[in-house]
């Protein structure tokens, strides 16, 4: 019974380990926003506007 708990409170340690890592990596490697800067959403030029309503829902 010691050694399962040995082993899951390594595997605990593991875990939060590699959540940390994974945090600092993404902290290091995010892209530099600032306030006032324009966001950039690439998108198909041709594809349909879903937020417009349409011609028969207006009436």
């Amino acid at each position: 019974m010691k050694r399962i708990a040995a082993w899951a409170f390594y595997g605990v340690g593991a875990i939060a380990i590699a959540y940390l890592a994974l945090y600092a990596y993404a902290l290091f490697t995010q892209p530099d926003f600032k306030p006032g800067d324009p966001i950039h959403i690439f998108r198909k030029p041709d594809a349909p506007s879903y937020s417009a309503l349409s011609t028969s829902l207006r009436a």
